[in-house]
């Protein structure tokens, strides 16, 4: 028994000398896990923000703190990690860079990290890392709102309007500057042959705008037509120049046509005469001078007191462009008016146009009273006569 008990040693020794030798190796290797933790968790660095969304060009800023919760000066060199090629920064304090920290026990020292970033950057978020020493990594999550570019913008909400040839079209457009540099935009715009283009800034009139990176200009481009401009849709490119970089924008005008109604005889001739009391009938011509239809056009007058004026016919329906249409127009003068020059004022409208032509009308006595003038002379001059035959000799 006691020779198989010795065997039973024998065996157990190298198991139990394992098995002791495990334990010491565990207990050692746990003893220095925690220590390290302590080690690591005696310096804090924190920041309020880890996660921040941002457009493309724009910058962002941190504000560090390093927080030394242990017994020892801690000093650890400093660095941003991760970085997207093209994004840049800067970790300060006050005026100075920084590359190297050191916090006494129980203090705290804040940084200044500011990330630029680039106006090409793709949507989506990016993770940096600010990394101090060989244990201590902050992750900061950046989001880019919107998908990135170099490049100007020239929009407008309004790109497209209708008048006719005689109006002023004015569009509100916003340049924007999504470039990394200041620039100093050249406005051009080309338009038919005699057409004009006006770009104001500002409320004034200008021929170039700056912008600041990421800035917007708010420019009115003014668009006045030919007055021979025929109907139709006219496009109207406008450009924005600045050495490299270029913004677009294609404006549309629509022509309408032109209102424009002549009123005259014809012959041209504004004048006539008519006895009082009686009537006058003189031949109008209507004319549409403008580019597009005229609908019911309406003639009215404006006559002395007691004279009357009719027309026939009293309103035209239509009158095509370049056409004209005959109207007659009767005045009656009054009874009492004595000789002279009278003015009447013959008008054709439409909602959109109107001409109006004034006449001169003279007046002349009936011609009954021409005869008993001339009878009342003869009579006077007969009297005479009889009164120095028979009492002449005497």
């Amino acid at each position: 028994m006691k020779n198989i008990e010795k065997q039973e040693d024998i065996i157990m020794s190298p198991l139990k000398k394992i098995t002791a030798l495990f334990f010491i190796l565990s207990s050692g290797i746990v003893s220095y896990g925690h220590s390290a933790v302590a080690e690591n968790d005696s310096l804090l660095l924190y920041t309020p923000f880890t996660k921040i969304s941002v457009p493309p060009g724009e910058s962002v800023d941190y504000t560090l703190d390093f927080i030394n919760h242990g017994d020892k000066l801690a000093t650890l060199d400093l660095a941003v990690t991760n970085l997207p090629r093209n994004w840049s920064y800067t970790l300060k304090s006050g005026a100075w860079n920084v590359k190297q920290i050191s916090v006494l026990p129980g203090e705290k020292k804040s940084l200044q990290l500011h990330v630029e970033i680039p106006y090409q950057v793709n949507k989506g978020n990016y993770r940096i890392y600010v990394v101090a020493g060989a244990d201590h990594t902050l992750p900061l999550t950046i989001n880019i709102s919107e998908q990135g570019t170099y490049k100007t913008e020239f929009t407008t909400r309004q790109a497209n309007m209708e008048g006719h040839s005689g109006s002023t079209f004015t569009y509100n457009a916003d340049l924007r500057n999504r470039t990394g540099e200041k620039q100093n935009y050249a406005l051009q715009a080309e338009v038919p042959r005699g057409w004009t283009v006006t770009f104001r800034a500002n409320g004034k009139q200008v021929t170039s705008v700056e912008a600041e990176p990421n800035g917007t200009v708010s420019v009115a481009v003014e668009v006045k037509p030919s007055d021979q401009a025929e109907e139709g849709n006219y496009s109207i490119p406008v450009r924005a120049v600045a050495g490299s970089t270029t913004g677009e924008l294609t404006l549309e005008a629509v022509i309408s046509g032109t209102y424009k109604i002549e009123l005259t005889t014809p012959t041209g001739l504004l004048s006539s005469s008519i006895v009082a009391g009686e009537k006058k009938q003189i031949d109008l011509v209507v004319k549409n001078t403008g580019s597009s239809l005229l609908k019911g056009v309406k003639l009215t007058s404006s006559a002395p007191v007691n004279w009357e004026v009719t027309f026939d016919p009293k309103e035209i329906e239509t009158i095509l462009a370049g056409k004209e249409a005959g109207v007659t127009a009767t005045i009656k003068a009054d009874k009492k008016a004595i000789p002279g020059d009278y003015v009447t004022t013959l008008e054709a409208r439409t909602p959109e146009t109107s001409s109006k032509a004034s006449f001169r009308m003279s007046v002349r006595t009936p011609m009954l009273w021409g005869w008993v003038g001339i009878l009342v002379i003869v009579a006077g001059i007969g009297t005479v006569w009889y009164l120095f035959r028979k009492y002449g000799r005497r």
